[in-house]
């Protein structure tokens, strides 16, 4: 899934992963009580962050990894039916092996 947005600096796009969520007796919450997703897929990586020096930091992410992102980091949008995040690769805790 290739989408139209080019991230800058040490940004990258994310298309969050919603699970299902059921109680302990199989009930499925409604979509107002679930927590906000904190797993994704990387759909799109910036070039990397400028450094003092001018060169760029290469970025550690690439696009197709399966991460796992702070919960209340980056910015959410909505490219047409789709919900995606612009997150700071400083907000990735880390990435799925």
């Amino acid at each position: 899934m290739s989408v139209n947005l080019k991230p800058l600096g040490n940004h990258l796009v994310v298309e969050p992963i919603e699970e299902e969520e059921k109680t302990s007796f199989g009930i499925i919450l409604p979509e107002t009580a679930k927590e906000k997703p904190q797993k994704g897929s990387v759909l799109a990586v910036g070039p990397g962050k400028r450094l003092d020096n001018g060169e760029r930091q290469a970025m550690d992410l690439k696009v197709g990894d399966k991460v796992l992102f702070a919960k209340y980091g980056g910015t959410d949008i909505k490219l047409g039916d789709r919900k995606l995040l612009i997150l700071s690769e400083d907000d990735v805790l880390a990435v799925f092996a």
